[in-house]
């Protein structure tokens, strides 16, 4: 079953059939309370959208998870070096981190039996969208999670 999103098609032959539209269950994941979303690339530099994406979704009252292998804390939360370290299963993995970085978290993410991951814009590439597909994950690419909680209450 082929799962993506694409805001912007990818002239790729494994992304070339979109059937199934992620958004709805993305949407169902962020209405309900107590969502846990792990942030890979999560950081107290506020030039980084990593900071500014953390920040935004903790203030909408979401458990954020940061991710970052540099970081002890960001914004005074524990961080995490990984997806193995976090204290339990996240339901979306929001990745703001370069594709080549992003492909080994999915790695990481497909060990561990997790398959929701939302890239932000600029963190997906033809190769990482290949894996996610084929490995059969519920994945958004090319989509800003702070736009999409601005119209999904929670």
């Amino acid at each position: 079953m082929v799962r993506p999103h694409l805001s912007t098609p990818w002239k790729n032959p494994h992304l070339s059939t979109v059937v199934r539209v992620m958004i709805p269950v993305f949407d169902e994941l962020l209405a309900r309370p107590g969502t846990k979303i792990a942030l890979v690339g999560a950081t107290d530099d506020p030039a980084k959208y990593g900071s500014t994406i953390f920040h935004d979704l903790t203030r909408k009252g979401y458990e954020v998870w940061p991710v970052n292998p540099n970081r002890k804390t960001v914004g005074g939360v524990q961080a995490f070096p990984d997806l193995a370290s976090l204290p339990g299963k996240p339901d979306i993995i929001n990745v703001v981190v370069p594709p080549d970085v992003g492909l080994e978290v999915a790695r990481q993410a497909l060990e561990l039996g997790y398959r929701t991951v939302w890239l932000q814009p600029g963190a997906e590439s033809p190769e990482l969208l290949a894996f996610l597909q084929t490995n059969d994950f519920e994945y958004l690419a090319d989509a800003c999670i702070m736009v999409r909680t601005r119209v999904v209450s929670h």
